[in-house]
């Protein structure tokens, strides 16, 4: 238990600060004034102030934020300073140019995406990579039936690229008996053909009917790279499958994991690998933490208030109009967003919960 408390929160920790140092760092080179920097939320355990930014580390170890000066303007207290003619300062984020304010606001994913890739380099370049190699196919299932033999790679799954024998497994994951095209290669040959899965009771879900994974090691840099890319964009289309599942039926609310979820997988994790050794251990945290890095990147991108997606479109539409939504306008409704994500928070968490007590 110790042991994965310390994982989830040295994960959730690096993710996190990834995250709000890109935020910090363009800030900071655009003369937008930091008014802290904090890693995690709720009460202040420590502190200390440097060039006029107080450096925080708060009691829960599952967020963080980077404010910035007059971020913290309530919009009755924006409504207020507008009918006493005051405005904002300059080191304001409202008052750095446009373009600044666009580059900070990405910046935060940006580097969630860059440290995943340096996980995922890491990673390959210490294991094996699984290829979409057939090794072997059920008599009864649907690749049998369509033609597909031991040996075949599989290059895409219904319209999809498929790069890894993890994209493959995804697409099996999320269809639900749908015949899907196969576009695969056998002796050098492309051929294609219409696959309908076949349900197992005892997965619970439609599969295609093979066991592939060709597992092969990055024999130069230039290897370590492509597979590493191939991981990321394995965990992007991953996040977003997800997420489009949650309104096509795809997936459920059980398929939705908060904090305690996370520390659930992060502890499968560890009891699963650890008589394998330390670096087996670690290797797997690294690719649990890019997995979880680029799903935070996504997540904050997506155009919702209180979210970096939802300033950006904010940020957008400043750029088509030539000026700025007035600021008490943009804070309510950026106010109304964190109202709602409390809630899904608070739902999510819950959720959690009751799965533990299955």
């Amino acid at each position: 238990m110790v042991i994965t408390i310390l994982f989830f929160v040295l994960i959730m920790g690096v993710i996190v600060i990834s995250h709000e140092f890109g935020h910090f760092i363009i800030a900071k080179r655009n003369g937008i004034h930091v008014v802290e920097f904090a890693v995690g939320f709720g009460p202040k355990l420590f502190g200390y102030t440097k060039n006029g930014t107080e450096y925080t580390l708060r009691l829960l170890p599952i967020g963080g934020s980077c404010r910035f000066e007059g971020e913290d303007l309530t919009p009755s207290d924006l409504s207020e300073m507008k009918e006493k003619g005051e405005t904002l300062g300059e080191g304001t984020f409202n008052k750095a140019p446009l373009w600044a304010r666009i580059g900070t606001v990405l910046a935060g994913p940006f580097f969630n995406f860059l440290l995943g890739l340096i996980f995922s380099l890491v990673v390959v370049s210490n294991t094996y990579t699984a290829l979409p190699v057939v090794q072997s196919v059920s008599e009864d299932g649907g690749c049998a039936a369509a033609g597909i033999m031991e040996g075949d790679v599989i290059k895409e799954v219904g319209g999809h690229s498929i790069y890894l024998y993890n994209d493959l497994l995804l697409q099996s994951i999320m269809n639900r008996g749908e015949s899907v095209e196969f576009v695969y290669e056998r002796n050098g040959e492309t051929h294609k053909a219409l696959v309908t899965p076949v349900y197992s009771e005892a997965d619970g879900r439609y599969l295609f009917g093979l066991v592939g994974g060709e597992y092969v090691k990055a024999e130069n840099f230039g290897q370590s790279v492509k597979y590493a890319l191939y991981e990321m964009r394995y965990a992007i289309t991953s996040t977003y499958s997800a997420l489009g599942g949650l309104f096509n039926g795809k997936t459920t609310k059980d398929d939705v994991a908060g904090p305690l979820g996370v520390a659930e997988v992060v502890r499968d994790t560890y009891e699963n690998t650890k008589e394998y050794g330390a670096t087996t251990v670690l290797l797997n945290m690294m690719y649990l933490a890019m997995l979880l890095s680029v799903n935070l990147g996504i997540i904050n991108l997506l155009p919702l208030p209180a979210l970096d997606g939802g300033r950006l479109v904010f940020l957008l539409i400043e750029l088509v109009r030539g000026k700025p939504v007035p600021p008490e306008k943009e804070g309510l409704v950026h106010v109304a967003g964190m109202i709602v994500l409390l809630i899904l928070a608070v739902f999510v968490f819950f959720n959690d919960i009751t799965k533990l007590f299955r």
